[in-house]
Parts: structure tokens; C-alpha cells; sequence
């Protein structure tokens, strides 16, 4: 291969040696595609530019040009205040215009920095009575900009030192990788920080501005290079760090919302995560309580109570009348009653005022309600999910309270496409019917084989009404799925959670009523069904109904509102409807999130 030099004294330019170089290099080059990449890149405009900077600089280099002065802003002062005492002129204003403009002294102040060559910072001079035993110093230099720091500092209980207690993934003294957790802090600026307390250190940084100088004794070097934890938790609480007394560094907090998606930076503290809102461009972590803290703490501040079932959970709306209260029992079981809104067949589940004191009997296969009071929502691991056509749909789960149409909206849905939406059919242990078919309104099975079947776990729900039984179980659930529907199915809100398994996956939409005011005026003309009765007459709305509903949905949120993916206002009954639809639509071919374990069982 001919040898190409540009040494001293060689008038060939590198640019024209670049646009030769194809050439020379053909013979030694087999594959055509080859010869074309060689010359596209010798022949690239961008490398010859730069080729010619190169040139330039060289030049510049032989040449070694110095500065005439390298005070030339103090002489531009100069010229201008000899400049005011003499007679003004046109061209004495326009000059003394020039030398006052901030772009031009800026140029002249950068002008003296290079003629200087003053590029690196100035650092303080060690003292010279450095003890040979003494620890190890080491002075860094920080820019500070308008984000902060990104570290927070302690002070050692035994041995009074300050030192770094944790570095925020991401921050500016994470990217300087200059600091580290366990330095020990000895001055801010000059200011010795030894006598002082945090606060007042974090007051000096606060107020510092531009480059910080620190004065550091290197903690133990510890593997601080662990690899970035691919955690993903949903939040299941709201947090506001300038609420939070405990947390060590306000600025530091990361506030989040319920439902939040976060990924979680570091777990290196017990008490205190460090995390970053999933998807958010800054890349900056903010502190956040563990989730051991912060279950600690909601089982502090959690009061006690018992929740007792609805008190009007024997009562239904209805936009017309209904016949008997026989009627409702079998329109409970499915959409076939059109103009009604159902509130399906839960009120065969639930207890009567008479039967409160049997509530021990009640959902005994889960004894939900006082689970509830023993969970403590902080935290839930995810991933990202999004349903394969080989899948089987996601089951939907509907909640809200009696009343606000959660069954309308149901009903709505499958006449809409009964193709694709189905639901589930109930057991009774009750006689069937001369018009009724087994298996369609009602599985009817003996007394002996439900009480079996309870005691197998096998049912979601059930009670006793009228001396007999009634329940939906797992098995009507897993019938739907298997004919590729998506099965739709309305439960009380603490059945939610033994629901939420891999082979279900629900997803869970709270149907909540609009406010009081709206209750009024959108149900005036509704009618409620009373149990009161055998005949189940139906009455207007009162009062007391539209409270206990907006009671009991204020009671569903705080209790089990962190199981809720979406919350659909029933303000307007085609609205909702619309929404509802739209969300079902999304959740089938969009990515959603969903807990770890639902993956990995």
C-alpha cells in the first residue's frame, strides 16, 4: 500500500489526500461494496471540513501567536473614562455606546481569560502543617446550578463527624462521582462545619451560588457501582414530603399520587427508597418512606373498627316498576329485564338488617372484612403487561354501591356485543321454576353440595335469603373466560383481593356516584325496591338513600380505593356508559401494569 504523509513541509493538503484515497486503495480492495463505503466515506463533506480545522490549527500552532495584553477590560475602563472628559463627538458617542455594551465586555473579559490561561479552577493551597498521620483530605469542586445538590448529611452519634449519609441516583454529586456515602464533611466554601449542626450546614449550601468548594475526608470505599434496580411499584397511597416530619431532606422527598408507577433507584436505606416517576425524563431520584417504614406507620395512625355491610343493601332502583320482590330475585340474575337498573345478585349475599348479628357466617370462605383491616397498602411491585390473542381476556371487575347503576351500566355493555361481553351464572339451592332453565338463570344444586362447596372455597360470594342459598363461584367465572368473552362481573369491594391472581388478572373499575346535588336532581323519578315487604313496593328515592350512597362509595375509596384501576363518575348514564366502553377497548390492546406475581406464578 503506498505510504500517505502529511509531515512538516508537505504542500498536500489532508482533504485532497482524503479525496485521492479511493483510488490508491482500489487495488487492494476486493468487494465493490467495499469501494463504494471507502469512497462515500473519504468523500464526505463533514470530514473534509474538519480536515481543514486541523490544518488551521496546526498552523496556529507553529505560529505560537501571544496576546499583546491580557488586560484589555480594564483598558477598555480606561479608554472610556478618559473618553467622558474630553468634547463629545459623533464618533466619541458611538464609541463610549460600543465600549458600554455587555457583549463587549463580556468579549474582552473572555479574551483575557484565554491570554491568561486561566482554564482550571483555582483550588485553596493545602496548609503546610498537614500532620503525616493525619486522615486523607480531599478538596472537590462543584457547579451548582438551580437543582440541587443531590445528597443529604448526618452527624455520627459517637464520634460527632458529618458525613454524607446517602447520594441521590442521578443528582449532581451522583454524576460528579466525586462524593460518596460515609465522606466526611470538614469545610463548605472555607467554612469549617465540624461545630455545626445539618441544618445549618444545608443553610450554606442553600445559599451558595456557582462553584461549591468542599473539604472532604474519604469514608470507607465501598462497591458503590451496583447496577440500577429494574423495580417498578405502583403506589397505593398519596405522599407529600413537605407534610412528612420524619423525612431527612424536604427538597429531597419525591411527592406521588396513588396509582403512580415508580421505579425504584436504590434500596440501600431501610428506612428511606429512592425512586423517579416511571417514564419521567429527569433522571434524578427523590426519596420516598420503604415500605417497611411506611406499613409501620399506617399501623400506627389506623384506627380499629369494624365495617359493617350497607344499610340499605336490601334495596334497588328502578327506572319503572317491578311486580314483586319474586320479580327482582330473578332479574338479579342477568340482563334479560330490560329498563331496570339492577344491582345484581348480591343482594341475595348480603345480610338483612334482622341477620346483622350472623355476620360471622357471611363470606365465612374469606372473612374479608376483617382482612381488611389487617392490610396496610404501601407498595406493589409491576410489570408491564399487555394481552397476547393467545390469552384469555382479562376478567373486569365491577364495584360501587347499591344504587348508582353499576348494573345498567353492565347490561348496557352486553346487549351492546353479547358476542364479546358475558357474565356469570349464579347457584342457588332454591326450587327451580317451571319457566326457568337450569344453567341459565340459576345453577340449582341441593343444599348439602353448596354447604360442601363453601367449605371448599369454591364460591366468591354467597349468603342466605329466604332459607336459601345463593353464590357465585370460581367455576362460572373460569366458563365465561373459556368461551374467549370477557366475563363482567359485579362484587363487593372487599372480594376484590381474592380475585387478584394470575389466572384472573382483573381489572377493577369503581362506579361511584356523582355528588349529592346530582343525586338529587339526575334520580328524582328513580324508585327504590324495599325488603320491608313480602310485596317489595316501590318507592321514591328519600333522603337518606342518596346519603348512605355517597356514604357508602366514600367508605368503598377509603378502604379498598388502591384496588381501583379506574374510577368512572355515573353523572350521566350514556357517558359512563361511553367511558367504560372506551377503557374495555384499551385494555385489550394497550400496555397496562400489573403485579409481579401475576407473571411469574
Amino acid at each position: 500500500m503506498p505510504a500517505l504523509s502529511t509531515g512538516p513541509g508537505n504542500d498536500t493538503d489532508l482533504y485532497e489526500l482524503l479525496a485521492a484515497l479511493p483510488s490508491q486503495l482500489r487495488p487492494h480492495v476486493d468487494r465493490q461494496e467495499d469501494q463504494t463505503f471507502l469512497r462515500d466515506m473519504f468523500g464526505e463533506k463533514s470530514l473534509h471540513s474538519l480536515m481543514k480545522i486541523h490544518e488551521k490549527l496546526q498552523q496556529f500552532e507553529k505560529q505560537c501567536p501571544s496576546p499583546v495584553l491580557h488586560t484589555a477590560a480594564s483598558l477598555a475602563d480606561d479608554l472610556a473614562e478618559d473618553l467622558q472628559s474630553k468634547p463629545m463627538d459623533s464618533e466619541t458617542r458611538e464609541l463610549l455606546k460600543l465600549l458600554s455594551r455587555p457583549h463587549v465586555k463580556s468579549l474582552l473579559s473572555v479574551h483575557d481569560t484565554v491570554a491568561q490561561k486561566s482554564y482550571d479552577p483555582e483550588l485553596p493551597p493545602l496548609p503546610d502543617d498537614i500532620d503525616d498521620d493525619e486522615d486523607s483530605v480531599k478538596i472537590i469542586r462543584l457547579v451548582k446550578n438551580k437543582e440541587p445538590l443531590g445528597a443529604t448529611i448526618k452527624r455520627v452519634e459517637n464520634t460527632g463527624a458529618v458525613v454524607v449519609a446517602r447520594i441521590m441516583r442521578g443528582g449532581a454529586a451522583d454524576r460528579s462521582g466525586l462524593i460518596h456515602v460515609g465522606d466526611e464533611l470538614r469545610e463548605v466554601n472555607g467554612i469549617p462545619v465540624e461545630d455545626k449542626k445539618p441544618e445549618e450546614i444545608i443553610h450554606i449550601l442553600a445559599q451558595s451560588q456557582g462553584a461549591i468548594i468542599f473539604k472532604i475526608i474519604p469514608g470507607i470505599n465501598e462497591d458503590t457501582n451496583s447496577k440500577e434496580p429494574k423495580m417498578f411499584v405502583r403506589t397505593l397511597f398519596d405522599y407529600d414530603p413537605n407534610e412528612d416530619k420524619a423525612i431527612p431532606c424536604k427538597e429531597a422527598g419525591l411527592p406521588f399520587k396513588k396509582g403512580d408507577v415508580l421505579q425504584i433507584m436504590s434500596l440501600d436505606d431501610a428506612t428511606w427508597w429512592q425512586a423517579k416517576l416511571e417514564g419521567d425524563a429527569n433522571a434524578r431520584a427523590g426519596l420516598i418512606p420503604s415500605r417497611h417504614f411506611q406499613e409501620r406507620r399506617f399501623a400506627l395512625r389506623r384506627p380499629v373498627t369494624l365495617v359493617h355491610p350497607q344499610r340499605n343493601s336490601n334495596r334497588r332502583l328502578y327506572e319503572g316498576t317491578v311486580k314483586s320482590e319474586e320479580m327482582e330475585e330473578d332479574a338479579e340474575s342477568g340482563p334479560h329485564v330490560n329498563g331496570f337498573y339492577i344491582a345484581g345478585l348480591r343482594r341475595s349475599f348480603r345480610l338483612s338488617r334482622k341477620d346483622r348479628k350472623t355476620n360471622k357466617s357471611m363470606y365465612e370462605c374469606q372473612k374479608s372484612e376483617h382482612y381488611d383491616m389487617a392490610d396496610v397498602p404501601t407498595y406493589e411491585e409491576v410489570t408491564p403487561y399487555r394481552r397476547q390473542s393467545s390469552d384469555k381476556y382479562r376478567l373486569v371487575v365491577l364495584v360501587g354501591p347499591v344504587g348508582v347503576g353499576l348494573n345498567e351500566l353492565k347490561r348496557k355493555l352486553l346487549v351492546s356485543d353479547p358476542q364479546h361481553y358475558g357474565v356469570t351464572v349464579p347457584h342457588t339451592t332454591r326450587a327451580k321454576r317451571s319457566q326457568e332453565t337450569d344453567g341459565v338463570e340459576y345453577h340449582f344444586i341441593s343444599k348439602h353440595l353448596f354447604e360442601t362447596d363453601i367449605q371448599n372455597n369454591k364460591f366468591i360470594e354467597h349468603g342466605e335469603y329466604k332459607g336459601n342459598y345463593y353464590g357465585t363461584s370460581l367455576d362460572s367465572i373460569r366458563s365465561v373466560l373459556m368461551k374467549n368473552k370477557v366475563c363482567l362481573l359485579d362484587v363487593q369491594s372487599h372480594t376484590i383481593k381474592h380475585l387478584r391472581t394470575s389466572e384472573f388478572k382483573p381489572f377493577v373499575i369503581f362506579v361511584k356516584p356523582p355528588p349529592i346535588e346530582r343525586l338529587r336532581e339526575t334520580r328524582k323519578n328513580g324508585k327504590v325496591i324495599s325488603s320491608k315487604d313480602d310485596r317489595g313496593s316501590a318507592k321514591s328515592f328519600t333522603e337518606e338513600d342518596f346519603q348512605e350512597m355517597i356514604s357508602a362509595a366514600q367508605m368503598m375509596e377509603n378502604q379498598h380505593g388502591h384496588l381501583f384501576e379506574k374510577v368512572i363518575v355515573n353523572d350521566d348514564l350514556v357517558t359512563a356508559f361511553n367511558e367504560m366502553k372506551t377503557v374495555l377497548k384499551k385494555l385489550e390492546v394497550e400496555t397496562h401494569w400489573v403485579p409481579v406475581s401475576w407473571m411469574h406464578s
